[in-house]
């Protein structure tokens, strides 16, 4: 019997402004992913009320209520593994060799899909205040029977 795909969606680098366009955009998830620089709790309380939510720290996310979300999650959904952090310069392992599907993360502000040894690097940019000239974007993963596709959604704003 085939697994029902799951849809995942993944925002990054709020820094505090969730715009009404990055929630319809994310509307229909199963899951949300925030990888990191959310910038407010306020900001995965309102996400809760779309999907579950599962966010890492990001170097932005210095105040109390910050210091009890992880630097790193390691999260399963649809049969697909995946290893959650905001900087990925500071991935500490090969996540190919660890057994890693997708890789989400954040950052940069630049939405990216790439894959390499057969791993899902994905971030889907920043959906906070625009920074220079990069797009406002979230992403979506559609996850199912071990396998992982990726979007990017630009947002209209």
């Amino acid at each position: 019997m085939l697994e029902k795909p799951v849809t995942v969606g993944v925002i990054s680098d709020t820094h505090g402004l969730l715009r009404p366009e990055a929630v319809a955009a994310l509307r229909g998830s199963d899951r949300i992913l925030h990888a990191g620089d959310i910038g407010a709790p306020e900001i995965l309380k309102a996400l809760e009320q779309t999907a579950p939510v599962t966010a890492v720290r990001g170097n932005f996310d210095t105040e109390a209520w910050a210091r009890t979300l992880p630097q790193i999650e390691v999260i399963e959904i649809g049969g697909v593994s995946i290893y959650m952090l905001h900087d990925l310069a500071r991935l500490d392992l090969k996540p190919e060799a660890a057994g890693f599907h997708v890789v989400v993360y954040g950052h940069s502000h630049q939405p990216k899909i790439e894959e390499k040894n057969g791993v899902l690097y994905f971030n889907p940019g920043s959906a906070g205040p625009r920074r220079f000239h990069l797009p406002v974007s979230v992403g979506k993963l559609r996850l199912a029977s071990g396998n992982a596709r990726g979007k990017l959604l630009t947002l209209d704003v």
